[in-house]
């Protein structure tokens, strides 16, 4: 890629993640289901956020940073994956999150305290009260000789995107490597960013595959994730796919709201655990599963041999809440 090594990035994960074919799940389906284990990337309990972060905090370092703020749900996994590589890059992180969801100590709550975080809520139901309240950390930090960095939730940047175009483009040589062609790749969307690579991701490298997104929130993420594939293609040196509306497309499964688990979903939750021995978190990457196989049963995939759900973790949760 023509910028792409030119970007500064930290290696933090184990790769590539193990990528294989759910035989359990394939056969009782009648379809050829494949997932890519992104909750076994080598760091805290895994998820997508390592790929973000490893771009992400590469950057606040070429910066000059000392301390790292993000936000999120009071249980959010991204803000728990921070926590964890800014400890293991010996920098100070502050988590400032929404007073929204499970705020006892339980779940990543816990695992925010052993990676040594600054843990604080805002009782808000916007993101923007929570950044303007980083900004003027920042400027109190900068008084006393340290430098924020603030990665917004999620680390849905143009920046954190390219770790999952990234990831499409080692899942293409682990499909290369057991002879089959990925005709599609889903994933949860919980902020935008992931979707948003895998999108890029797949038209670089996998062609002939198309991206779902199974949204597991109520924000645009259509116009969010198509401004964030652009951005990104630009951060890379490539053009923009010209073919958004037919390789892309955004499925909702929300429920009752965000971080709220869905009773509907418990069963397929357990079916994959039972049936092949992988945990699911019930908000986030539940939701999304459940809605993937709803999907093969309404013959959403149809004449697609090969389709791909990227797990992006979160199974701390499980930890939090009860299933529904």
């Amino acid at each position: 890629m023509s910028h792409w090594n030119n970007l500064p990035q930290l290696r933090l994960g184990v790769y590539p993640t193990p990528f294989y074919r759910l035989e359990n799940i394939s056969r009782i389906y009648n379809k050829s289901i494949w997932i890519k284990r992104d909750d076994l990337c080598g760091v805290a309990l895994g998820g997508n956020k390592v790929r973000k972060l490893e771009y992400l905090l590469a950057d606040a370092q070429k910066q000059g940073c000392d301390t790292v703020f993000t936000t999120g749900g009071a249980q959010s996994n991204h803000a728990m994956l921070t926590a964890a590589c800014a400890a293991r890059l010996g920098m100070r992180c502050v988590l400032i999150l929404k007073k929204r969801g499970v705020t006892d100590r339980k779940g990543n709550l816990v695992l925010d305290d052993i990676f040594g975080a600054q843990v604080e809520f805002m009782d808000t139901d916007s993101y923007e009260d929570i950044y303007a309240e980083m900004r003027e950390r920042c400027e109190v930090l900068a008084s006393q000789g340290h430098k924020g960095y603030i990665i917004p939730v999620g680390g849905s940047t143009a920046l954190g995107s390219i770790g999952y175009a990234e990831c499409v483009r080692e899942l293409a040589e682990q499909a290369k490597e057991v002879g089959i062609e990925i005709s599609h790749v889903a994933s949860a969307t919980g902020s935008g960013g992931t979707t948003a690579g895998l999108v890029l991701g797949t038209s670089l490298f996998l062609p002939q595959a198309k991206a779902t997104g199974l949204g597991v929130d109520t924000d645009p993420f259509e116009e969010i994730v198509s401004e964030l594939v652009k951005e990104a293609a630009g951060l890379v040196g490539q053009p923009v796919p010209t073919d958004m509306d037919s390789r892309f497309r955004m499925i909702y499964h929300v429920g009752a709201g965000y971080a709220i688990p869905n009773a509907e979903d418990t069963p397929y939750i357990e079916e994959l655990a039972r049936q092949e021995g992988i945990l699911l978190d019930p908000v986030y990457t539940g939701k999304a599963w459940a809605k993937f196989l709803m999907l093969v049963k309404e013959g959403y995939f149809d004449g697609q041999e090969h389709i791909a759900f990227v797990h992006t973790g979160g199974a701390a949760a499980l930890f939090a809440m009860d299933l529904g």
